[in-house]
């Protein structure tokens, strides 16, 4: 097995039988990301130190304008794809085994956690795992100390408060908060002063 591929299986949102070879190269990837995250989360890093090191952990090109506040931690890393402009501010911790996409201009805040994995309901197959992506639109503000759970989808422009655990699909241009996060109010777009 190798990374495009176990990245194929976990974007089809397949089953992960526990001790499988796909679940065996998912710790293979984790213990690569500790290596990588203990770095720089470790030492002091400049901005392109900070950008190359996140090259290193997700395997992609890291596009213009994102910029990072360690420490952030990961438990694989290559399922991560980020836009131009993303910030993401200190503590975030993203469980991204079942792909995690973020547009450009979104502002994650600190300590957000990003979960892709469920474990199966039925006792007898509890280690198995389920993927399942989340998917961030452009310009979105996510608050600190939010938690995204798998599968969520979060609509351009919208605002994620602080606190929020956000269990269902957020539209664009709305703000959501609470536990689960529910629906406040529709931003207003218009640019008339």
């Amino acid at each position: 097995m190798n990374t495009q591929e176990f990245i194929r299986i976990m974007d089809s949102g397949a089953e992960v039988q526990a001790f499988s070879e796909v679940h065996q190269y998912m710790t293979y990837l984790s213990n690569e990301a500790m290596k990588i995250t203990a770095e720089l989360n470790n030492a002091y890093h400049t901005p392109e130190e900070i950008i190359t090191l996140l090259e290193q952990l997700t395997g992609r090109e890291i596009p213009e304008g994102v910029y990072m506040f360690p420490p952030f931690y990961t438990d694989c890393g290559k399922n991560i794809r980020l836009g131009k402009g993303v910030f993401i501010n200190a503590g975030c911790q993203f469980q991204d085994q079942g792909g995690i996409t973020i547009g450009e201009g979104t502002l994650v805040g600190p300590k957000t956690v990003i979960a892709t994995l469920n474990h199966h309901q039925n006792p007898k197959k509890r280690a198995n795992l389920l993927p399942k992506p989340v998917v961030i639109g452009k310009n979105v503000w996510i608050g600190a100390n939010v938690t995204i759970l798998p599968g969520v989808t979060i609509g351009d422009g919208a605002i994620i408060a602080a606190g929020a655990v956000v269990t269902k699909d957020v539209a664009a241009n709305t703000i959501v908060g609470g536990v689960p996060a529910k629906w406040i109010k529709t931003i207003d777009t218009d640019d008339t002063p």
